[in-house]
C-alpha cells in the first residue's frame, strides 16, 4: 500500500453532522455557516469571520475590504500556492513578487522594502506551510506608510504567533479548510477582520451584493416580504451549512491534531538528523523564534550534496510506496508570471527546486515514518 502524503481526520461525527444538516433541508449558507463564524471567530480571537467558498475567495474578498484595485501593486511571496497572486489579479491590481526567508518560507521585512513604491497598496503575507509569519515586524513597517497587511493563513489554522493564533493580528486574514490543512470542510474558506462594517461588506459581496441574506429573510418577519437590494457587484461566494456542520465538529478536533502533527515532526527531525545540519546541509521545516507551527506541511530541504535530483528523488519514493509531493511552488516561475518578477528571487528558486513535502497525517504509523526516513537514507547513500 501507498503511503499517502495526507489523510484527514473525519469520522463519524462529521457524517453525523452533515447528515443532519441535509435532514434538516437547510443545506445552503445558513444557521450552521452562522455557527461555525462565531466559533471559529472565538477560537482566534477576532471580532468577526466570514465563511466562504474557498480560500481563493477569502483572499479575493479580503483585497476587497483592504481597498486594493486595479492600478495599485501588492507584494506577495511568490515562495507560495499560485492562488496568492491569482487574487491580486482578481481584483485588477499587479501582484510584485518579493523574495523569503530561506529558513521559514515566509516573507520578512528586508524582503519587501526594496520593492515599495507609491502604488503598493497592500503585502500578502502567506504564512507558509503553516509557520507563522512575524507580522509585528511587517506591520512596524508596513503600518506608518498606510499599507494593508493582508495575512494568507491559509495554511495556519492551529498555529501560534507570539502566544497567540496565528491571523488574530491581522487587520485582514484568509484561512483554508481543503483537505490538504487540518481543518478541513471538503472546500471552503474563512476571512476574519476588525472593522465591523468591513465583514457586513465581505458578506454581502459573498452573496451576490445582496442586502439582505436568505437566511436573514426567512427569519425575519413576513419571511419572503422582506425584499433585497443588490447595491454593487458582488460573486457567489458561499459556503453551504452541510460545510459548516463538518468544519464545527472539525474545529473541536484541532488541538489534537495540532500536537499529534507535532509529534510526528519531532520523530521525523530525529529520523532524518544525518541529512540535516548547517551550510549546505539539509533542513526540515521547524518552529520560528516567534511561534509554532501547526505542520500543516512538513517539507524537507535536501541537502546540496544529495546524489539524486529533487525529481528523480520523488520518482524512487513513489516506487518505494510512498507518496510525496515536490516543494511549494515558486509563481514567477509558472506560466501565467513567467518574466514578471523585478528582482532576483534566489531563496525562492532554491526551496522550490530542492524541497519535497513528506507524509504527515493524524493516522500516520511509527512503521511507515520509518520507512519514508530509510528510503530517504537509501536515496542519500
Amino acid at each position: 500500500m501507498t503511503i499517502p502524503v495526507m489523510v484527514p481526520w473525519l469520522g463519524e461525527e462529521e457524517a453525523e453532522a452533515a447528515a443532519e444538516a441535509v435532514r434538516s433541508g437547510w443545506i445552503a449558507q445558513g444557521p450552521r455557516t452562522a455557527a461555525f463564524e462565531r466559533a471559529f471567530a472565538d477560537h482566534l480571537g477576532v471580532e468577526h469571520a466570514v465563511a466562504v467558498s474557498s480560500c481563493t475567495t477569502a483572499l479575493h474578498l479580503a483585497l476587497i475590504g483592504a481597498g486594493v484595485g486595479p492600478g495599485d501593486e501588492v507584494v506577495v511571496p511568490s515562495f507560495s500556492f499560485v492562488a496568492t497572486a491569482n487574487a491580486v489579479t482578481y481584483v485588477g491590481a499587479v501582484p510584485v513578487f518579493a523574495d523569503v526567508d530561506p529558513a521559514t518560507g515566509n516573507l520578512t521585512p528586508a524582503t519587501v522594502e526594496p520593492l515599495l513604491t507609491a502604488r503598493t497598496r497592500a503585502v500578502v503575507a502567506v504564512d507558509q506551510g503553516g509557520v507563522p509569519v512575524d507580522l509585528d515586524a511587517l506591520r512596524a513597517l508596513l503600518d506608518p506608510r498606510g499599507t494593508t497587511v493582508v495575512e494568507d493563513a491559509a495554511c495556519a489554522a492551529g498555529s501560534v504567533y507570539r502566544g497567540a493564533p496565528a491571523g488574530r493580528g491581522a487587520e485582514l486574514a484568509a484561512f483554508s479548510f481543503h483537505p490538504r490543512k487540518l481543518l478541513t470542510t471538503g472546500e471552503g474558506g474563512m476571512v476574519t477582520c476588525r472593522d465591523g462594517a468591513v465583514a457586513a461588506r465581505l458578506r454581502r459581496l459573498r452573496e451576490h451584493g445582496m442586502s439582505v441574506s436568505a437566511a436573514d429573510r426567512h427569519a425575519a418577519p413576513g419571511g419572503a416580504a422582506l425584499l433585497e437590494t443588490y447595491d454593487e457587484i458582488g460573486f457567489n461566494h458561499r459556503m453551504t451549512d452541510i460545510q459548516a456542520a463538518v468544519g464545527l465538529v472539525q474545529l473541536g478536533r484541532l488541538p489534537a491534531l495540532v500536537e499529534r502533527r507535532r509529534a510526528l515532526a519531532g520523530r521525523y527531525r530525529a529520523l532524518l538528523a544525518p541529512l540535516l545540519g548547517e551550510d549546505g546541509g539539509g533542513r526540515l521545516v521547524a518552529d520560528p523564534p516567534h511561534g509554532t507551527t501547526n505542520f500543516q506541511s512538513c517539507w524537507l530541504l535536501l541537502p546540496d550534496a544529495f546524489p539524486v535530483g529533487r525529481d528523480d528523488l520523488l520518482g524512487r519514493l513513489a516506487a518505494a510506496g510512498i507518496s510525496a509531493r515536490r516543494g511549494i511552488m515558486a509563481a514567477h516561475l509558472e506560466t501565467p508570471y513567467a518574466g514578471t518578477a523585478r528582482v532576483p528571487l534566489p531563496a525562492t528558486e532554491h526551496l522550490t527546486r530542492n524541497s519535497l513535502v513528506l507524509p504527515l497525517h493524524h493516522f500516520l504509523t511509527e512503521e511507515q515514518q520509518d520507512q519514508v526516513a530509510a528510503a530517504l537514507l537509501a536515496a542519500a547513500g
